[in-house]
């Protein structure tokens, strides 16, 4: 682990980033022109004290999972993220496979959709990125961790992973997430990670076994789905998805399907700004 230069690195790249980029708000209040520590801590789910040990070259070595998480806060490049993969000690991650990051290309296009909610995923269902708005619709969804990754393990397996989604579109939203998995397995039929985490919700869920026999194959595409939000309630959402050449990450888009909800979503936006700004220029947002 290289303190000194992992510090230096992580530093400038903060400093670098503009806070638009990052889904951040420009204030009047700010007095840089980059992303502070504490919005740095939000964006990567770990503590400001952390954050600042790390820039100042104090602390102990970072996880995997917490230098993916820096990676997308920072909004890195894949050779900036395998290069703070390398200062802190560490092997990049694999150019495939679930251990990858969202490629910086569609980091950087969710962000630029500002207020639309966007997500990255893996084809396996993994969030990889999501811009502010996605966040302010259904919460972090990249903080999971072992199976709990995957969507379809959190559907099958935790009753509160439905709770987004009404009780009459249940059914066809597990079929559309089992269609999909039986498509990734297709093509990586020999992928003990996929034919794993098969096995493992075959023999967890009856429900997923049910509709794993049945063999409906889908990869997802264009879809219609209602997100229950506690804040705001119905969303009447249109799903657009497009997927890499490769089929390994997807960029999945959410716009307003009707009128009414384009109104709660502007609210929803208009709530999560004066969270944001309430608090003092240097303190962490709640």
């Amino acid at each position: 682990m290289q303190r000194d230069q992992l510090a230096d690195f992580l530093r400038r790249r903060r400093e670098a980033i503009r806070p638009a980029e990052a889904g951040i708000p420009d204030g009047p209040r700010r007095r840089t022109s980059g992303l502070r520590r504490e919005e740095v801590a939000m964006l990567a789910g770990m503590s400001v004290d952390y954050v600042v040990r790390l820039e100042q070259g104090r602390s102990s070595q970072p996880s995997v999972q917490l230098l993916g998480a820096l990676a997308r806060a920072l909004r890195l490049s894949d050779d900036e993220r395998d290069h703070l993969f390398h200062l802190a000690g560490h092997q990049p991650p694999p150019a495939d496979g679930v251990a990858r990051l969202a490629r910086a290309g569609l980091v950087r296009m969710i962000d630029l959709l500002g207020d639309t909610p966007a997500l990255v995923l893996s084809d396996l269902g993994e969030v990889l990125a999501q811009n502010r708005a996605s966040l302010l619709l259904t919460g972090d969804q990249t903080g999971f961790s072992g199976d709990r990754r995957y969507a379809a393990h959190r559907w099958f397996t935790d009753p509160a992973a439905r709770a987004v989604c009404p009780p009459e579109e249940q059914e066809y939203h597990a079929r559309r997430l089992v269609a999909d998995l039986r498509a990734a397995a297709g093509r990586r039929s020999h992928d003990p990670t996929v034919t794993g985490l098969v096995e493992r919700l075959r023999a967890a869920s009856p429900d997923f076994d049910r509709l794993w026999t049945e063999h409906e194959v889908a990869v997802r595409r264009a879809d219609r789905k209602t997100f229950l939000n506690p804040r705001v309630g119905r969303l009447l959402m249109d799903c657009e998805t497009l997927v890499t050449p490769d089929h390994g990450q997807q960029l999945l888009v959410l716009t307003p399907a009707d009128a009414e909800t384009r109104e709660r979503l502007e609210l929803l936006r208009v709530l999560g700004v004066q969270e944001f700004t309430a608090g003092p220029a240097d303190t962490p947002v709640p």
